[in-house]
């Protein structure tokens, strides 16, 4: 097995659909993405098994979807507008912005190779400015969200009072959200605009040790679910003088990128802070009462964050593959590329591929392809030679091929290849529907 390079998996993202460059036919946009056809239904589907996981398949959770742009007073008493930065540094000869934290200040510009030329380090706010309303002022300013956290919080009284909740419960969501990024780069890992799925899960102060250790051991479960390679996946506790001004304690689970060892999700104990400032600052009463004890307390809180962008490239990384396989000629091999998904995460669960492009196959093909459209994802494909197709599959990462040839026409069975052990087996076509139940489930997986 090769190491995946970046340039490897880039250019595979584009060939097949997966990541296009934004903007490309008016020069692009600099670190901006489009994800294409199989990249919406791979992002889709980790971002619809989280939710299953983590929330509808649990008592002690509820979502909610919040506007992107919030009051600006949430920004103020959430601490963002005073201290979402990061130190800035701009090269004297070029005017290129650098984080100063990411470069070494004493060596050569890399743009311009200019030495020794940078301002001091200030400190560049990373909230995303725009304005409401017609006139473009101070009193017309907003920001789009940084984060999704927020909005859970300022919603923590009316989503209690609907749901009748009792502590401990989270509150989840998954959306958008944006970061003026001084220097967003390496593919989807940084980008100034973004899915994160996050949940705030809120506790008595008591208990949020044993609760920390628990979501953390999630995390994990949910990163084996994923495909990610646990080899490449470590924990990084955040030093005390280290911590996000809201965090008591962080865990940051790092993983190997091509690029160096990075950030994919964080664990933090964000006490009762956000719930604290939001009541100081708005006036509301963000407290809990415990229908049991009677006790009154404003709960604190573990927040499990997870990127959705993150986690696709960790599991295209994770599943990329090339091995030396068969060709159709005997005794010939070439280098195969497959993307090992879990079944449960591929774009495409079945392609169908008729041998022929003769009518009486691609009839049977056809609606064959229809009816298993309607519970999977399915691609349809009667181009170029079978081998050709197989390899095409393999490299999106579709686990099961589908090949109606002219026996079907008499045994009313087709030949289902597996794309990771490459067998083939012959299923009789009225068995299919529950033959592939038994295969894409995560379970299965």
């Amino acid at each position: 097995m090769a190491t995946v390079t970046m340039d490897k998996l880039v250019n595979l993202a584009k060939a097949r659909g997966f990541v296009f460059s934004g903007s490309e036919i008016y020069g692009g946009l600099a670190n901006s993405w489009d994800y294409g056809p199989l990249g919406v239904e791979l992002k889709n589907n980790i971002k619809q098994a989280w939710w299953k996981k983590f929330v509808t398949t649990r008592l002690d959770m509820v979502g909610i979807d919040a506007a992107l742009i919030m009051n600006p007073k949430v920004w103020e008493a959430s601490g963002h507008l005073a201290t979402f930065t990061d130190p800035l540094v701009e090269c004297k000869q070029c005017h290129e912005r650098y984080r100063a934290d990411q470069i070494d200040l004493s060596a050569a510009c890399a743009k311009c190779g200019g030495k020794g030329t940078y301002t001091d380090p200030a400190a560049f706010n990373l909230m995303m400015k725009t304005w409401l309303g017609p006139k473009e002022d101070a009193t017309a300013t907003a920001y789009f969200r940084p984060e999704t956290a927020q909005a859970m919080f300022v919603d923590f009284d009316q989503v209690l009072t609907t749901t009748r909740k009792r502590v401990p419960f989270g509150i989840a969501q998954c959306g958008r959200a944006f970061r003026n990024e001084i220097t967003p780069g390496n593919f989807i890992f940084r980008q100034r605009e973004f899915d994160l799925m996050e949940f705030e899960y809120f506790i008595h102060p008591n208990d949020w040790e044993k609760t920390f250790e628990y979501w953390l051991g999630q995390m994990h479960e949910w990163i084996k679910e994923c495909g990610i390679d646990a080899s490449r996946v470590h924990d990084h506790e955040i030093p005390k003088e280290e911590l996000a001004h809201y965090s008591k304690r962080t865990v940051d689970i790092e993983f190997d990128y091509p690029f160096g060892l990075k950030e994919l999700y964080g664990l933090a104990y964000r006490t009762d802070f956000d719930l604290s400032n939001h009541a100081k600052h708005s006036g509301a009463r963000l407290e809990y009462t415990d229908p049991a004890t009677g006790e009154k307390y404003v709960p604190h809180v573990v927040e499990p964050a997870f990127g959705a962008d993150r986690t696709f490239l960790a599991v295209m990384l994770s599943a990329y593959h090339e091995e030396e396989a068969p060709t159709s000629k005997e005794g010939e091999t070439d280098t195969r590329v497959v993307l090992r998904f879990p079944p449960h995460l591929a774009p495409i669960k079945i392609a169908i591929l008729p041998l022929s492009k003769k009518d009486e196959l691609s009839s049977v093909a056809k609606s064959l392809a229809e009816r298993l459209a309607k519970q999977w994802r399915v691609e349809y494909d009667e181009t170029q030679s079978i081998g050709r197709r197989y390899r095409r599959q393999d490299e999106i990462g579709t686990p099961y091929c589908v090949t109606v040839d002219f026996d079907t026409l008499q045994d009313k069975a087709v030949t289902v290849r597996d794309r990771d052990t490459m067998k083939q087996e012959r299923v009789v076509i009225e068995e299919l529907p529950a033959y592939f139940q038994s295969k894409l489930s995560l379970t299965a997986a």
